[in-house]
């Protein structure tokens, strides 16, 4: 079975490899979506795969390093892409949570990545 649960965070960034002129290339922000997912068995007794509120334990945590901070400033995130950060989230998320399967981020409602840790 694979169970999802989603989280934001609001944070700060630039790219600072990008060309000059290009529009990342400036300090911006971003409303992120998170969507971390599990996957495993069904424990017939508890009626789950995992807890939410430990799942949120892990999770809340690691959103608070990113939530309203400049991500630049973060260790493993001076270039701070999408996808490099999707990369620093599941490194911080996969050592307590060995059942995650996969994490979206979505940057903006209409883009994101989706990564599975390969």
């Amino acid at each position: 079975m694979l169970l999802f649960k989603q989280f934001t965070f609001d944070s700060a960034h630039y790219l600072p490899h990008v060309p000059d002129g290009h529009k990342c290339k400036e300090t911006h922000g971003h409303t992120y979506r998170l969507v971390v997912y599990i996957e495993g068995t069904l424990d017939e007794k508890l009626g789950w795969v995992m807890d939410f509120g430990d799942l949120k334990s892990v999770v809340n945590p690691i959103i608070d390093q990113l939530d309203h901070k400049m991500l630049n400033n973060i260790k493993g995130l001076e270039n701070p892409t999408c996808e490099l950060i999707a990369v620093w989230i599941w490194n911080h998320i996969k050592p307590a949570v060995p059942a995650l399967k996969k994490i979206e981020l979505h940057e903006t409602p209409t883009s994101g990545v989706v990564y599975d840790g390969s």
